[in-house]
This record gives structure tokens, sequence and C-alpha cells, in this order.
């Protein structure tokens, strides 16, 4: 019968021989990470130090390969590769792959790319990650993202037998309490825009226009997100309708070396959606029609130039009007749960996650409804623990209590 091979990994029976004064040699058998067994050796200058030279040797051993990733390729190195197979796959958005971009060379690079692939171990990457979520928990996801597809590649390569980081430790996701705005605190929101939007004498730089006003009532009427509100046209509106309608079909994305441009789809296939106006936007929108200036891109909301407007430049707008208002905690995604919660209050999360473009009520119920948890009715149960006071008769305390039971 024959003899079973070594696991891969493992070395054989280790042989040593002394090859002279101060001089030994290790010797074993080896099966690489590539199922081929080997002869390896060591030397020292004694024969333990040579088994522990050769254990050391083999621990950091690399099976021969053809491949331009090995245990010995740097973390920058692998990076660089992944990053290029992203792009060349086309299957990311240029926006998801310029997110993993930033995060390679912002956070990863600099803390673990001089590092090679086999010294990556488990306990130095959780460490890594975990220091990274103490101030930047988005980061650290973003970047253990990152680091599982790069060391799923070295896997796919040959170069590691399993991703270390699949055993990191879980990170930290803060809780955040979901916070909509009130019918009171929206009259606030327009009254802050307008004070904003008034000439100021002597301010130098030009008049502000209508358009911060426009587009947060355009948000709160659709629940869309910022840069969908932006990527509308004019086509994209059908207002001689009996029922008025939006249909989104795109987002403003930003991309280094071509800047503001917009993408022809949404943010995911469940964001492609045409909605009904209510009464107030479609207003809105044909007041602002009648004195709309033609544009090259049929954009509703277009810059001075004709050019698309840009988030960064809106919710710009929006800090500095709200800056004395009280209103520092009120974003544009705000504007997006108020809608959701209205929604799911007089209808349901079904509906509120159709308006805003999920896929499902999950995301929508968890992130963009504010509403305390609602426990099962289990009053029929606890009438247990009543005991005797269930049924019986009302107590002279009870009575006096009650006019009802006097007299």
């Amino acid at each position: 019968m024959a003899r079973p091979p070594l696991p891969i990994g493992t070395l054989g029976t280790i042989r040593t021989e002394k090859l002279g004064p101060n001089r030994y040699c290790a010797r074993a058998r080896y099966r690489d990470h590539d199922g081929k067994t080997r002869d390896v050796e060591a030397t020292d200058t004694t024969a333990p130090a040579a088994i522990r030279a050769l254990k050391v040797k083999v621990r950091d051993r690399v099976a021969p390969n053809d491949d331009e990733i090995t245990r010995e390729t740097h973390v920058s190195t692998l990076a660089s590769l992944w990053l290029a197979e992203i792009v060349a796959e086309e299957r990311l958005t240029p926006q998801t792959i310029g997110k993993y971009e930033i995060s390679v060379r912002v956070s990863i690079l600099p803390a673990l790319g001089d590092l090679r692939i086999r010294e990556a171990g488990v306990g130095r990457l959780d460490k890594f990650l975990r220091k990274i979520a103490e101030d930047r928990p988005t980061a650290a996801r973003l970047a253990k993202v990152a680091l599982t597809q790069m060391f799923a590649l070295a896997v796919r390569r040959g170069a590691l037998t399993t991703n270390p980081i699949r055993e990191t430790g879980r990170l930290r996701t803060p809780r955040r309490k979901v916070v909509a705005l009130e019918v009171k605190q929206l009259e606030d929101v327009r009254s802050a825009i307008q004070r904003w939007q008034q000439p100021i004498a002597g301010k130098p730089g030009p008049r502000h226009t209508g358009d911060l006003a426009d587009i947060v009532d355009l948000m709160l009427a659709t629940g869309a997100r910022i840069g969908e509100i932006l990527a509308l046209r004019w086509k994209d509106l059908d207002l001689a309708a009996e029922l008025p309608t939006l249909t989104i079909c795109g987002t403003i994305i930003y991309l280094k070396g071509k800047g503001f441009f917009r993408q022809e789809w949404p943010k995911s296939d469940a964001g492609f959606r045409t909605v009904v106006l209510p009464r107030f936007a479609v207003g809105m929108l044909m007041a602002r029609k009648i004195v709309a200036a033609d544009n090259t891109f049929d954009a509703i909301f277009a810059s001075r130039r004709g050019t698309w407007l840009s988030p960064q430049n809106v919710r710009r707008q929006w800090r500095q009007a709200r800056a004395v208002a009280g209103l520092e905690w009120v974003t544009p995604h705000t504007f997006r749960k108020t809608v959701a919660t209205l929604i799911d209050k007089e209808a349901d999360a079904k509906r509120a996650a159709a308006q805003l473009g999920h896929a499902t009520e999950q995301v929508t119920n968890r992130h963009y409804i504010v509403k305390p948890a609602l426990a099962p009715d289990s009053s029929d149960i606890l009438e247990q623990l009543g005991g005797d006071l269930s049924t019986s008769e009302p107590t002279h305390r009870d009575r006096d209590r009650d006019p009802r039971q006097t007299g």
C-alpha cells in the first residue's frame, strides 16, 4: 500500500548532518502549496539551530509558480493589480472604483503597503481595521471590503490558501438615530432658505438664485437623492398628465479627470422609477419652466453657464442657509428620511421604499423611517401575571378613585 502524501504545507522527517566544524545541515521533504513534494534544507552552527532555520524557511516558503503574485509580493503591488482588475472587469461603477482608490491610497497603503503578503496575518490586519474604526468606522468598513477583495485575488493566484480578512473580527456599527423633520421644522427650513437668498447690501458676488428653495421642495415632493434631483431634465417630466409625474433615470456624479457629469442611470436598478408629483411641486415646476433659460443638457437645474449643478455646491449652499437657523443637523438626506417617515405613517414601509427607490423595505425601515419598535400584542398572555386582580371586585381604594362606584 502506497504511503499517503504529506499534508500540504508540512515537513516530513527532518534529518541532520554535520558538514564541518560548527556547520550542520537539516534536510527534509516538504509538500508545497502547489501540491508537489520537494527537498528543502537549511544550515546553521548547531543541529538544533539548523532544524529551527529549516522550519522558518518553510514557514515563509513560496511555492514555485509563474504568477506575478506570490507570498513575497508587497501589499502595495497587490493593491495595484486588484484595482487594475476591477477597472478592466467594468463590473463596478466608476464612482465605486473611485471610493476604493481613495481607501487604498489614504488608509491601506500607509499602514500595510510595505508588508509582503505573507506578513499580513490575521492579527495584524484585525488590529489595523480596529484602529481605523475608532475614529472612522465608515472608512474601516470600506477598507475591509477592499482588503477582502485584494486578498481574494491573492488566493486565486495561489499566493495564499485562505483569505486572512475572513478571520478578522466584526467591526462595530455605530447606532444612529433616524431623524426626520416635522411640519413646524419644515417652515423653519423654508424660512432659512428665503433669508439666505435675500440680497445683502454691500456684499460682493452674484446674487443667489431661487434654485436651492426649488431643489429642497422637489426633494420633499419625491424623496429622491440630491444627485437624482440635479440630473433631472425637462423631458423627464409629464406635467400635462392627469396625474403629473417625474421619472428618475440618472444621477450627477464626479470622476477624477472628468469632473461632474450626468450618469445615464440612477444608483441602483430599483432607483429607476416614476413618481407622481404633489400639487405644490407641480406649481413650482410650471412657474420655473416659464422663466427657465435654455441649456444644452435640458437640465431643470442648470448653472449660470448652462452646465450641471454639482451636489457639493448645493450642499455648501444649504450649510450656509442653515447656519443661523439652528438646523445644523439637517442634511439633504434628512429630507429623504422625512418623506419616508411620512409615507410610512400614512401608508406603509413598502410604499415608502418604492418612493425612495429601494429594492426592499428593510433598508427603508432601518435607516429612513422614524418610529419606535412596536412589540407584538401580548396583553392577553401578560394578563396571567395579574393573579386575582383581573377578576376581583374593585377595592375601596378603587371605588374612591372612580366616582361611578360611589353613591
